[in-house]
């Protein structure tokens, strides 16, 4: 057994290197590479076959977390290219969309407050459902270009998903505090 830290996720699964991925296909692949290279397998052979055989499974445990998600996918495929969305330097995003932001925030801490909000946080939760999928839409069409303003336009995109992912946990977790 070797270790494949050479090979990004895509070619660790023997996939082709783009934003669509059949997950069924996916988990396939994850669960036969995990029938192959899982420690108990393991267990009676050399230490470094069994240090590689954890690296392994920890290296597609890895990969399989990340392409399953399709905002982590789409974040890791702009990595591949060269470009870092969590560049800490770079505030700049669109005014209106951070308006909404700030909105839907304000919403979320008045629902907190309020008596029976359910009705409320089932709204605001499909709206930000809906806003993820378009999202999502748009990032797979600019990614899918290829080119730098394609390119740019997928980056945003993919920054705004990652606020409007962290905002669908937030309702999530209240939704559970509130029984």
């Amino acid at each position: 057994m070797r270790a494949a830290p050479e090979k990004n996720h895509f070619e660790l699964f023997g996939l082709p290197v783009k934003y669509d991925v059949d997950l069924a296909d996916l988990v396939s692949r994850y669960r036969e590479m995990q029938r192959r290279i899982h420690p108990d397998k393991f267990a009676h052979s050399s230490d470094q076959d069994r240090r590689v055989s954890l690296q392994m499974t920890t290296l597609v445990n890895d990969a399989f977390q990340i392409l399953k998600d399709p905002i982590r996918r789409g974040r890791y495929l702009l990595s591949l290219r060269g470009v870092d969305i969590d560049d800490e330097s770079d505030t700049s995003m669109d005014s209106a969309f951070l308006l909404e932001q700030m909105e839907w925030r304000e919403n979320l801490e008045a629902l907190r407050q309020a008596d029976n909000p359910h009705k409320k946080i089932t709204e605001l939760a499909n709206l930000i459902e809906r806003r993820l999928q378009k999202g999502i839409e748009n990032f797979r069409g600019a990614v899918a270009e290829n080119t730098p303003e394609a390119t740019l336009r997928a980056r945003n995109t993919a920054r705004e998903l990652q606020f409007l992912e962290k905002m669908r946990k937030e309702i999530d977790n209240l939704e559970e505090e509130m029984g």
